[in-house]
């Protein structure tokens, strides 16, 4: 212990779970694990796992970056390089959501782009490892699903949906790299779950160039459609703080 200092309270372990999600096909996809070890082995689970800490010197690891190692080890992506949107979503610690003792969760949200090959691989105790359709995982129940995760999938669906409203460039965190408009209204209607009026999402975007949230960048891009090339656009840097703190 540094400088003889012992504390005296029991600690809870403390652990990230990521709800990492990407858009394929129209459809929002979850990154799943099987687990392969109690408690609940054989349901399907979060990537997640318990913060490196200790006693000496930095402590262990900082938790945002616990949460990019849980990632990199079930799919491969360095957040960092690949563009994957990370910010944290919520601390799950009720007494008795793990029944090994107690434990605290603090949960990411990641959000792949569209131009990023989804991989998935099982690490640890994971047995498998797949990116599934949110809708269907949910559809499951929450006896399908590993610990209290179905209370989290929920919530960081719904968390997502309330904050595209006021948020817009969150939802570029889906789309491809850069990004057309329609590519940003698909994303959109991805995470709302319905079809969003194409002239009103027009004016809306207008408006967000206006207040500088995004910005066009140099070439434009025919994804094999007829017609006029479209300009693509990238979140202005400015913004990129706000939206990860919901400004």
């Amino acid at each position: 212990m540094s400088g003889g200092y012992r504390y005296r309270w029991p600690r809870p372990s403390l652990a990230v779970d990521v709800v990492a999600l990407a858009l394929r096909e129209g459809a929002l996809q979850l990154l799943t694990i099987r687990r392969g070890a109690p408690p609940f082995r054989g349901c399907w689970a979060l990537p997640g796992g318990f913060v490196q800490v200790s006693d000496e010197g930095e402590q262990g690891e900082d938790l945002e970056r616990a949460a990019a190692r849980e990632l990199a080890e079930e799919t491969g992506f360095d957040v960092e390089t690949s563009g994957v949107y990370l910010e944290q979503l919520y601390t799950f610690g009720a007494p008795g959501r793990d029944p090994r003792g107690r434990v605290i969760s603090v949960v990411y949200l990641a959000l792949v782009p569209a131009d990023v090959p989804l991989e998935a691989r099982a690490g640890d105790d994971a047995a498998h490892a797949a990116w599934r359709a949110l809708d269907e995982v949910l559809d499951e129940g929450a006896e399908a699903l590993a610990f209290d995760h179905a209370q989290i999938i929920d919530m960081a669906r719904e968390r997502l949906r309330g904050k595209v409203d006021w948020v817009p460039e969150v939802a570029a965190g889906l789309a491809p790299q850069p990004f057309t408009r329609p590519d940003l209204q698909a994303a959109h209607e991805a995470i709302k779950g319905q079809a969003l009026d194409r002239s009103n999402f027009a004016k809306r975007f207008r408006r967000w160039l206006d207040e500088g949230r995004f910005e066009p960048v140099e070439g434009t891009q025919n994804r094999g459609g007829a017609g006029r090339p479209a300009q693509l656009y990238q979140v202005a840097e400015s913004s990129l703080a706000r939206a990860q703190s919901g400004a």
